[in-house]
């Protein structure tokens, strides 16, 4: 199997055609069944048919599909450490949940690669609920944030507590729920200023609007958690924020908490890895986080900025 026939499969799957796949691949739809062919000779197995319905695909397709994305994550995962080993480089890869990646990265990143002149980091920002696919493929190297794996990830992943923290609701001081407690119907009818966290899935942010009901059309989503506290304390509605990043605000009479049942929640944030023999980065992170230092650097709020990491730190959104 050659890398080329992996991923000429691997994106049939994704795509659900080879047409699409062609298209995706920039090739032919010719070189991406030649590949199809030759990976059915060699494993003598048919891997998908054409039905009406699309491409069903046999137990062993199926099998090669989980197979192919975890090759070439390590392929592409050895191509650029073998690329950083020639500079003399590590380079660990690290996906972080949206709350996680702008309140506690930048300082927790920024004191950990200190330890490591040798060191580059990659910050991705992504949805917990593609922690385990992205590190079992080795896409990333660990995972930092929200943890919705509790119950049912795979043995091979370890996960560790890194911090404790706590959700609460703020609003300005001129604002109508300023002092007055505010059950959930109350709740309902404001318009709620909310950072990326939460259009994701799991979390505690969306597990308080579902917990709270808030409609959909009373949520405005930012594009960062900073800029809807600022509009909170404009007087624009009820922000949801870690209590740790507005105690200041909340000190200088800037924004006050929400009052009443249901106003807050407590998380753990966990860090999420590969248990593999010998020393990784990943696990010397891991460690790093239960340190007071680590711990100090996490709580500083939006931190520095990720221009100002050192060794240099790259960040990647996805949607």
């Amino acid at each position: 199997m050659t890398p080329a026939q992996l991923r000429a499969f691997s994106t049939v799957v994704r795509q659900g055609s080879v047409k699409r796949a062609a298209a995706q691949l920039g090739v032919s739809e010719a070189a991406v069944s030649l590949h199809i062919g030759q990976l059915r000779r060699e494993l003598g197995d048919r891997l998908f048919a054409r039905t009406a319905a699309g491409l069903a695909f046999t137990p062993g397709g199926l099998r090669l599909a989980s197979r192919a994305t975890e090759l070439l994550g390590l392929q592409d995962r050895t191509v650029l450490e073998v690329s950083a080993a020639g500079r003399g480089r590590r380079l660990l890869r690290v996906a972080a949940s949206s709350l996680f990646a702008e309140h506690a990265a930048p300082g927790l990143l920024e004191a950990f690669a200190k330890r490591a002149a040798d060191l580059d980091v990659e910050l991705s920002v992504r949805a917990p609920e593609q922690f385990e696919s992205l590190l079992m493929s080795r896409t990333v190297d660990i995972a930092l944030g929200a943890h919705p794996l509790a119950g049912g990830r795979d043995p091979a992943l370890t996960s560790r507590p890194v911090l404790n923290c706590r959700v609460v609701l703020t609003v300005a001081p001129q604002h109508p729920l300023a002092g007055v407690p505010a059950g959930a119907p109350r709740l309902r009818e404001q318009t709620w200023l909310l950072g990326p966290s939460a259009a994701a899935a799991t979390g505690v942010i969306p597990a308080m609007l579902r917990r709270l009901g808030i409609p959909e059309e009373r949520q405005q989503i930012f594009q960062s958690h900073a800029a809807a506290l600022e509009e909170a304390k404009r007087g624009k509605g009820v922000a949801a924020a870690l209590s740790f990043t507005i105690a200041q605000d909340v000190a200088h009479g800037h924004l006050v908490h929400v009052t009443g049942p249901q106003v807050s929640s407590d998380a753990v944030w966990h860090s999420l890895f590969l248990a593999e023999p010998g020393t990784s980065p990943a696990a010397e992170l891991s460690r790093f986080t239960a340190t007071p230092r680590a711990i100090q650097a996490m709580m500083r709020g939006a931190g520095v900025t990720a221009g100002h990491f050192k060794p240099s730190v790259h960040v990647t959104l996805w949607s």
